[in-house]
Formats: structure tokens, sequence, C-alpha cells
């Protein structure tokens, strides 16, 4: 089994917005390296986040209609998590258990769900790590 890494909604917008040059450097050749090693996964939640920010929040937003294509990229490349009621419940639970807030532990049982070992984020403690998932932040 390849070891497979989540990628949170910042990391993905870095990406592509290179209005803070270091963080984009460094997040696009990590999204690199996962697509290149289809080491990558995603959820609907990150994807959903992701179309609202660099089409609206963002110092230069993209079109909509780029964001919908690099977004089908995804879809169609990497594995990419659809939240059920399962993970609604899962996700209350772990925001109480661990005092998240509510998106975030989404974005951990969406990543439980996909059975990785490490998610990409800013939002968590670097190198904390629960249930056998680690956060990574990869600006540190």
């Amino acid at each position: 089994m390849k070891d497979k890494s989540f990628l949170d909604t910042n990391i993905l917008v870095y990406a592509y917005d290179s209005s803070e040059k270091e963080k984009h450097s460094k997040a696009s050749r990590l999204l690199k390296d996962l697509w290149n090693n289809q080491a990558g996964v995603l959820s609907i939640q990150v994807l959903l986040e992701f179309y609202v920010v660099v089409t609206q929040k963002v110092e230069r937003p993209i079109s909509s209609s780029e964001a919908k294509a690099i977004i089908e990229d995804y879809l169609s490349s990497w594995e990419v998590i659809e939240p059920r009621g399962e993970t609604l419940l899962s996700s209350i639970e772990a925001a109480n258990k661990y005092h998240f807030h509510f998106w975030d532990a989404m974005i951990f049982v969406a990543a439980k769900e996909a059975n990785v070992i490490r998610i990409y984020t800013e939002d968590f403690q670097h190198n904390l790590e629960i249930e056998g998932t680690k956060f990574i932040n990869p600006f540190k």
C-alpha cells in the first residue's frame, strides 16, 4: 500500500495563488510530487473551498472556467473523498473529542476514511499525530 497524503484547502490554494511566493513554490512542489506518485487525496469539501477561494478571495482570482478545469483534473486523477452521513457524525464526534473546529474535523475524518498517513495543512499544530494520522505544515 502506498503512503497517501491528504491536502487541506490552504495548501491547494497556495499552489495556484502566487501572491505569497515562498508558500506558492513549496505548495506547488508538494502537489507535483503527490501527483507524480499518485499519492494525493482530497475531499469534496476541499475542492468546494478551493473553488470559492481561488475565484473570489485571493489577490488575483482565476476565472470560474479555469477553476472548474482544475477541479475536473483532480476529480479524474486523485482520490477524492465524498462525505456521507457517517462522515458528518464522525466529524461531530472528532470536533468534540479533539476540540477541533467543525470544518477541520471534517478534513480529519475524510483523511481517516482514506487511510492517509499525513495531512498537509497550516491549520493544525505541526507534527501533531492523532489516531495514526500526522499533521504536517509544509512551510515549517
